[in-house]
Protein backbone atom coordinates (compact mmCIF):
# COMPACT_ATOMS: atom_id res chain seq x y z
CA UNK A 1 0.00 0.00 0.00
CA UNK A 2 1.19 3.38 -1.02
CA UNK A 3 1.00 5.61 2.27
CA UNK A 4 -1.49 8.52 2.06
CA UNK A 5 -2.25 10.69 5.36
CA UNK A 6 -5.46 11.60 3.80
CA UNK A 7 -8.58 9.33 2.85
CA UNK A 8 -11.48 11.05 1.18
CA UNK A 9 -15.18 9.38 2.26
CA UNK A 10 -17.58 8.64 -1.28
CA UNK A 11 -21.02 7.02 0.06
CA UNK A 12 -22.58 5.73 -3.25
CA UNK A 13 -26.13 4.75 -4.35
CA UNK A 14 -26.83 3.44 -7.54
CA UNK A 15 -23.74 5.58 -9.01
CA UNK A 16 -22.68 3.33 -12.02
CA UNK A 17 -22.21 6.77 -14.36
CA UNK A 18 -20.14 8.68 -12.16
CA UNK A 19 -18.18 6.44 -9.71
CA UNK A 20 -15.17 5.28 -12.13
CA UNK A 21 -14.69 8.92 -13.32
CA UNK A 22 -14.85 10.60 -9.59
CA UNK A 23 -12.31 7.28 -8.37
CA UNK A 24 -10.13 8.95 -11.71
CA UNK A 25 -10.60 12.24 -10.78
CA UNK A 26 -9.58 11.96 -7.34
CA UNK A 27 -6.53 9.70 -7.37
CA UNK A 28 -5.56 11.50 -10.48
CA UNK A 29 -4.14 14.90 -8.19
CA UNK A 30 -1.03 15.57 -7.49
CA UNK A 31 -1.43 15.48 -3.90
CA UNK A 32 -1.87 11.73 -2.81
CA UNK A 33 -5.18 10.84 -1.55
CA UNK A 34 -7.11 7.32 -0.40
CA UNK A 35 -10.49 6.62 -0.90
CA UNK A 36 -13.19 4.34 0.81
CA UNK A 37 -16.66 3.81 -1.09
CA UNK A 38 -19.42 3.07 1.45
CA UNK A 39 -22.07 0.93 -1.13
CA UNK A 40 -25.05 0.69 0.29
CA UNK A 41 -26.16 -2.47 -1.74
CA UNK A 42 -26.42 -0.68 -5.54
CA UNK A 43 -28.41 -2.74 -7.34
CA UNK A 44 -27.01 -0.97 -10.63
CA UNK A 45 -23.74 -2.63 -10.00
CA UNK A 46 -21.40 0.61 -8.29
CA UNK A 47 -19.65 -1.87 -6.39
CA UNK A 48 -18.80 -4.40 -8.61
CA UNK A 49 -17.33 -1.44 -10.90
CA UNK A 50 -15.51 -0.48 -7.75
CA UNK A 51 -14.10 -3.61 -7.21
CA UNK A 52 -12.23 -3.82 -10.81
CA UNK A 53 -10.78 -0.62 -9.93
CA UNK A 54 -9.13 -2.05 -6.34
CA UNK A 55 -7.91 -5.35 -8.23
CA UNK A 56 -6.64 -3.30 -10.75
CA UNK A 57 -4.23 -0.16 -10.98
CA UNK A 58 -5.58 1.74 -7.41
CA UNK A 59 -4.75 -1.32 -5.51
CA UNK A 60 -3.89 -0.11 -1.99
CA UNK A 61 -5.34 2.99 -2.99
CA UNK A 62 -9.10 2.32 -3.64
CA UNK A 63 -11.08 0.58 -0.76
CA UNK A 64 -14.68 -0.72 -0.09
CA UNK A 65 -17.20 -0.60 2.22
CA UNK A 66 -20.57 -2.93 1.06
CA UNK A 67 -23.65 -2.29 3.11
CA UNK A 68 -27.22 -4.15 2.85
CA UNK A 69 -29.64 -1.64 1.96
CA UNK A 70 -30.19 2.23 1.95
CA UNK A 71 -29.24 3.01 5.71
CA UNK A 72 -28.78 6.93 5.72
CA UNK A 73 -26.16 9.04 4.90
CA UNK A 74 -24.86 9.60 8.06
CA UNK A 75 -24.60 5.71 8.70
CA UNK A 76 -22.43 5.83 5.84
CA UNK A 77 -20.43 8.55 7.15
CA UNK A 78 -19.78 7.30 10.49
CA UNK A 79 -18.82 3.47 9.25
CA UNK A 80 -16.17 5.49 7.50
CA UNK A 81 -15.43 7.69 10.04
CA UNK A 82 -14.40 4.61 12.50
CA UNK A 83 -12.69 2.80 9.63
CA UNK A 84 -10.52 5.52 8.25
CA UNK A 85 -9.67 6.63 12.63
CA UNK A 86 -8.72 2.62 12.51
CA UNK A 87 -6.38 3.08 9.82
CA UNK A 88 -4.66 5.92 11.24
CA UNK A 89 -5.75 8.87 8.94
CA UNK A 90 -4.85 11.65 9.84
CA UNK A 91 -7.44 13.96 7.35
CA UNK A 92 -10.58 12.22 6.94
CA UNK A 93 -12.85 13.87 3.79
CA UNK A 94 -16.25 14.13 3.17
CA UNK A 95 -17.42 13.75 -0.79
CA UNK A 96 -20.63 13.27 -3.33
CA UNK A 97 -19.73 10.58 -5.83
CA UNK A 98 -21.69 12.77 -8.50
CA UNK A 99 -18.36 15.24 -9.08
CA UNK A 100 -21.19 18.15 -7.72
CA UNK A 101 -17.99 18.35 -5.52
CA UNK A 102 -15.03 19.50 -7.49
CA UNK A 103 -12.04 17.16 -6.99
CA UNK A 104 -9.56 20.04 -7.82
CA UNK A 105 -11.17 21.61 -4.27
CA UNK A 106 -9.57 18.64 -2.34
CA UNK A 107 -6.25 20.09 -1.98
CA UNK A 108 -7.80 23.29 -1.35
CA UNK A 109 -9.45 21.73 2.17
CA UNK A 110 -6.49 19.65 2.79
CA UNK A 111 -4.28 22.89 3.00
CA UNK A 112 -6.77 24.68 5.41
CA UNK A 113 -6.07 22.13 7.66
CA UNK A 114 -2.63 20.96 7.25
CA UNK A 115 -1.47 24.51 6.92
CA UNK A 116 -3.53 26.80 7.79
CA UNK A 117 -4.52 25.66 11.34
CA UNK A 118 -8.27 24.42 10.72
CA UNK A 119 -9.93 21.56 12.87
CA UNK A 120 -12.72 21.35 10.36
CA UNK A 121 -12.56 22.75 6.73
CA UNK A 122 -15.92 23.01 4.69
CA UNK A 123 -16.36 23.65 1.18
CA UNK A 124 -18.67 26.18 1.22
CA UNK A 125 -21.46 27.59 -1.46
CA UNK A 126 -22.36 30.59 0.75
CA UNK A 127 -19.34 32.42 2.20
CA UNK A 128 -18.35 34.54 -0.90
CA UNK A 129 -21.78 34.78 -2.02
CA UNK A 130 -24.51 32.13 -3.79
CA UNK A 131 -21.64 29.87 -5.92
CA UNK A 132 -24.65 27.42 -6.88
CA UNK A 133 -24.61 26.37 -10.89
CA UNK A 134 -27.43 24.50 -12.37
CA UNK A 135 -29.61 23.83 -9.46
CA UNK A 136 -33.58 25.15 -10.01
CA UNK A 137 -33.90 28.63 -8.26
CA UNK A 138 -36.34 27.22 -5.94
CA UNK A 139 -33.75 24.62 -4.70
CA UNK A 140 -30.95 27.23 -4.47
CA UNK A 141 -33.43 29.45 -1.97
CA UNK A 142 -34.46 26.19 -0.10
CA UNK A 143 -30.83 25.31 0.92
CA UNK A 144 -29.35 29.21 1.03
CA UNK A 145 -32.19 29.91 3.90
CA UNK A 146 -32.22 26.48 5.19
CA UNK A 147 -28.61 27.18 6.25
CA UNK A 148 -29.35 30.88 7.27
CA UNK A 149 -31.84 29.48 9.85
CA UNK A 150 -29.31 26.80 11.08
CA UNK A 151 -26.42 29.84 11.80
CA UNK A 152 -29.56 31.59 13.21
CA UNK A 153 -31.08 29.02 15.99
CA UNK A 154 -27.73 27.43 16.72
CA UNK A 155 -25.23 30.45 16.66
CA UNK A 156 -22.84 28.46 15.09
CA UNK A 157 -20.58 31.15 13.12
CA UNK A 158 -20.93 29.02 9.62
CA UNK A 159 -22.46 30.30 6.36
CA UNK A 160 -22.90 26.99 4.76
CA UNK A 161 -24.33 25.04 7.51
CA UNK A 162 -25.75 21.79 5.18
CA UNK A 163 -22.55 21.88 3.22
CA UNK A 164 -21.46 17.78 2.48
CA UNK A 165 -17.66 18.72 1.22
CA UNK A 166 -15.22 18.93 3.80
CA UNK A 167 -12.59 17.99 5.60
CA UNK A 168 -11.74 16.72 9.79
CA UNK A 169 -8.74 16.53 11.26
CA UNK A 170 -8.78 13.09 12.73
CA UNK A 171 -8.59 14.43 16.09
CA UNK A 172 -12.03 15.79 16.00
CA UNK A 173 -13.95 12.89 14.77
CA UNK A 174 -11.88 10.84 17.70
CA UNK A 175 -13.40 13.54 20.16
CA UNK A 176 -16.73 12.70 18.90
CA UNK A 177 -19.00 9.67 20.21
CA UNK A 178 -20.03 9.10 16.81
CA UNK A 179 -22.73 6.67 17.67
CA UNK A 180 -24.48 9.35 19.52
CA UNK A 181 -24.89 11.43 16.33
CA UNK A 182 -28.74 10.94 16.04
CA UNK A 183 -29.36 12.50 12.46
CA UNK A 184 -29.13 10.10 9.26
CA UNK A 185 -30.05 12.03 6.48
CA UNK A 186 -29.42 15.82 5.50
CA UNK A 187 -29.18 17.34 9.48
CA UNK A 188 -26.24 14.68 9.73
CA UNK A 189 -24.67 17.45 8.05
CA UNK A 190 -25.37 20.14 10.31
CA UNK A 191 -25.19 18.04 13.61
CA UNK A 192 -21.81 16.72 12.64
CA UNK A 193 -20.75 20.87 12.69
CA UNK A 194 -22.68 22.31 15.23
CA UNK A 195 -20.87 19.18 17.76
CA UNK A 196 -17.53 20.06 16.11
CA UNK A 197 -17.92 23.38 17.12
CA UNK A 198 -19.56 23.12 20.62
CA UNK A 199 -16.44 21.17 21.46
CA UNK A 200 -13.91 24.03 20.65
CA UNK A 201 -12.63 22.72 17.35
CA UNK A 202 -11.78 25.73 14.70
CA UNK A 203 -13.93 25.63 11.14
CA UNK A 204 -12.94 27.18 8.51
CA UNK A 205 -14.73 27.94 5.23
CA UNK A 206 -13.07 27.45 2.02
CA UNK A 207 -15.64 29.10 -0.93
CA UNK A 208 -15.98 26.36 -3.49
CA UNK A 209 -18.71 26.21 -7.04
CA UNK A 210 -21.19 23.35 -6.37
CA UNK A 211 -22.06 22.03 -9.84
CA UNK A 212 -25.62 19.96 -9.90
CA UNK A 213 -24.83 16.66 -11.17
CA UNK A 214 -25.00 15.69 -14.73
CA UNK A 215 -25.39 12.06 -14.71
CA UNK A 216 -27.56 9.73 -12.32
CA UNK A 217 -30.29 10.53 -10.30
CA UNK A 218 -30.18 13.28 -7.19
CA UNK A 219 -30.96 11.44 -3.20
CA UNK A 220 -32.46 14.47 -2.44
CA UNK A 221 -35.91 15.45 -1.31
CA UNK A 222 -38.16 17.85 0.74
CA UNK A 223 -38.55 15.16 3.71
CA UNK A 224 -34.65 15.63 3.88
CA UNK A 225 -34.83 19.22 3.88
CA UNK A 226 -37.47 18.85 6.81
CA UNK A 227 -35.34 16.73 8.80
CA UNK A 228 -32.64 19.29 8.93
CA UNK A 229 -34.85 22.44 9.65
CA UNK A 230 -36.60 20.28 12.87
CA UNK A 231 -33.91 18.93 13.81
CA UNK A 232 -32.16 21.79 14.71
CA UNK A 233 -34.45 22.74 17.36
CA UNK A 234 -33.36 19.69 19.56
CA UNK A 235 -29.58 20.40 18.15
CA UNK A 236 -29.72 23.80 20.15
CA UNK A 237 -31.49 22.09 23.15
CA UNK A 238 -28.88 19.43 23.60
CA UNK A 239 -26.24 22.68 23.53
CA UNK A 240 -27.93 24.23 25.90
CA UNK A 241 -28.60 20.85 28.78
CA UNK A 242 -24.44 20.32 28.52
CA UNK A 243 -25.20 16.81 26.26
CA UNK A 244 -22.43 17.91 23.59
CA UNK A 245 -19.26 17.22 25.40
CA UNK A 246 -15.60 15.30 24.56
CA UNK A 247 -15.54 11.53 24.36
CA UNK A 248 -13.37 11.22 26.48
CA UNK A 249 -15.70 12.98 28.91
CA UNK A 250 -18.44 10.23 28.44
Amino acid sequence: MQASDSIVIIPTYNEKENIESIVRAVLGLEKHFHILIIDDGSPDGTAVIVKRLMAGEFAGRLFLLERKGKLGLGTAYIAGFKWAIENCYDYIFEMDADFSHDPNDLPRLYAACADKGADVAIGSRYVSGVNVVNWPMGRVLMSYYASKYVRLVTGIPVHDTTAGFKCYRREVLESIDLDAIRFKGYAFQIEMKFTAYMLGYKIREVPVIFVNRQLGTSKMSGGIFGEALFGVMRLRWAALTGKIKPRHQD
